[in-house]
């Protein structure tokens, strides 16, 4: 039974109360919607990457909603309450930072950027502030503390594994929910949610080959699940 349907992935009834199976699906957009397609294999690809780092940040201590890996483009999670807010870590300023700021495209922050934005595709996921949040009740202070300590220690953890697979992690971004009152990290992380750069060339490996009309992004998609899988392996 489908309780929902985002622009990629679509929500099921898990096998109990408290799971879900989360379906990614080949659907690719951008622009809020403005730009779509459907590249056969995109689903896969996200959530070969996605399991594989949420299992390398569950070694590491982070908790995760996952529970496990039912098919090449399906897993079995934990129901969360979710967080409606949106981390997004920089390291380097790319994509709508670097117009919005005016900022080089490239440039490397001398510490990373940590942004909050409202999870709402009818609002186009504005950028909120601290102040803003606990008024709107969406966390409490304290909250906030912690989902920006375990998104500093998650960039730590994803930096040095993207090196070691010769990929510079230029930004991404992260959701968060609530089960028993404990923030865990839920939905993904994979060139979908995150720009990608290969350290040697620059070539991007992450969905702006399909915001920007570059190339292939499967190709990119599927180098960069081989380039995990090698490190991993």
């Amino acid at each position: 039974m489908i309780l929902f349907e985002g622009k990629s992935k679509i929500v099921r009834r898990g096998v109990c109360d408290d799971s879900l199976v989360l379906f990614y699906t080949d659907i690719v957009t951008a622009f809020n919607g403005g730009k779509r397609a459907e590249p056969l294999g995109k689903g896969r690809l996200c959530a070969a990457v996605s399991n594989l780092l949420f299992a390398y940040l569950e070694q590491n201590g982070i908790k995760t909603h996952t529970i496990k890996i039912i098919d090449e483009a399906s897993v079995l999670v934990k129901k969360a309450d979710i967080i409606k807010i949106e981390v997004i870590v920089r390291n380097v300023a790319a994509g709508g930072f670097s117009k919005k700021y005016g900022v080089t495209e490239g440039k490397v922050f001398d510490a990373p950027i940590v942004e909050f934005c409202l999870k709402s595709d009818e609002l186009n996921d504005p950028m909120i502030n601290e102040s803003q949040i606990i008024a709107l009740n969406l966390a409490s202070k304290e909250e906030l503390l912690e989902l920006e300590r375990q998104s500093l220690y998650i960039n730590t953890l994803l930096c040095k594994r993207f090196e070691q697979a010769g990929i510079r992690l230029v930004d991404f971004k992260l959701e968060f929910g609530k089960v028993g009152g404990e923030i865990i990290l839920c939905d993904e992380i994979s060139p979908d949610s995150c720009r990608l750069w290969d350290i040697e060339t620059g070539a991007k490996m992450d969905k702006d080959i399909f915001r920007q009309d570059l190339g292939d992004m499967l190709l990119a998609y599927e180098e960069v699940l081989r380039r995990l899988e090698h490190w991993t392996n």
